[in-house]
């Protein structure tokens, strides 16, 4: 039963990271999972290595929580399978509604993380106003540029899968931002690999995998450590990456550039139609109701707000009773 709650956990965090604006890192940290999933990490070291060859690969397996790694990936590889194919959909459809259902999650995360801070002082003051400063600031940065070559896909590898475990910063949006989300995601592992099954494909998403696994190792370590070392200041820090990062989440979003079917990259004008949002601008409802007139999702967005909201908190008051 615990496997299959660990694994109900991983496939929330793959759905998030499916998502440009939603971090599977918060996820992680409001489920629970996330100084677990650090450590296990970290405990990849070339001493394993040494361990295998004293003790076998029990002791291995022990060392890096094998059960719990094995069933947290194993979700979140389906929960990737269900984003690419159910969310896109959902969001496609009812925007509003989805977008203020994660805005409801990161306003209660940010409540979560936040009391977890025991004590205000200027070190966590500071850090909090950087996070929010840096998370605002790459929602706002541009789009870059389709680069194939493999040593780009490693290194945005590397650095979406960092992102990846940072709560409040999206690792699919840190790759729309590299101009790379919808080549690999969807034109290399959606259609060349998984619909065609090319071998360029095939190493490519190699490549790219072998960054993450870079990226994840090194990130863990120094998140594991700062949470350590230094716990209110790096809590504080997170807290502000998911302040700025609802500047993304806003439910009511008009767009400024758009991807075509034949994934041109357009400016977007009032009835025109698309495929996919690359970039867009917080508005009010009644900006977004002048634009696209959908009255109805109001009270639906309204609702999973308050559903996201409660969804959090109430996992927050449940662990609680069950540590009490």
């Amino acid at each position: 039963m615990n496997s299959i709650l660990i694994a109900l956990k991983g496939m929330a965090m793959g759905i998030a990271e499916t998502i440009p604006g939603v971090s599977g890192g918060t996820i992680a940290f409001i489920t629970g999972v996330y100084e677990k999933l650090l450590e296990s990490i970290k405990a990849f070291t070339p001493s394993l290595i040494g361990t295998w060859k004293k003790e076998g690969f029990k002791a291995v397996w022990t060392k890096i929580n094998g059960g719990f790694l094995v069933s947290l990936l194993g979700g979140m590889v389906i929960g990737i399978g269900i984003g690419l194919v159910a969310v896109e959909k959902l969001l496609e459809s009812y925007p509003p509604v989805v977008w203020a259902f994660f805005f409801g999650l990161i306003i209660a995360s940010i409540i979560y993380v936040g009391k977890q801070i025991t004590k205000w002082s200027l070190g966590p003051i500071v850090a909090l106003i950087i996070g929010i400063v840096v998370a605002f600031g790459i929602t706002l940065l541009p789009i870059g540029q389709v680069n194939e070559s493999l040593w780009f896909v490693f290194i945005c590898g590397a650095i979406a899968v960092s992102a990846l475990i940072l709560p409040g910063i999206s690792g699919s949006f840190i790759l729309l931002l590299m101009g790379m989300y919808s080549y690999l995601l969807h034109d290399t592992l959606k259609e060349d690999l998984l619909t065609n099954h090319e071998s360029g494909a095939l190493i490519t998403m190699i490549v790219f995998g072998l960054g993450m696994i870079i990226g994840l190792v090194t990130m863990a370590r120094f998140l594991s450590w700062s949470l350590k070392e230094h716990k209110n200041v790096t809590l504080a820090i997170l807290t502000g990456f998911m302040i700025g990062a609802l500047n993304k989440l806003w439910p009511w979003q008009i767009p400024l550039k758009v991807m075509d079917v034949d994934d041109n990259i357009l400016d977007f004008t009032k009835g025109m139609e698309y495929e996919k949002v690359i970039t867009s601008s917080s508005s009010s409802p009644a900006n977004y109701l002048e634009n696209f007139g959908q009255p109805e999702f109001l009270i639906p967005a309204i609702t999973f707000f308050v559903l996201g909201v409660v969804l959090v908190l109430g996992l927050d008051k449940f662990s609680f009773k069950k540590e009490k």
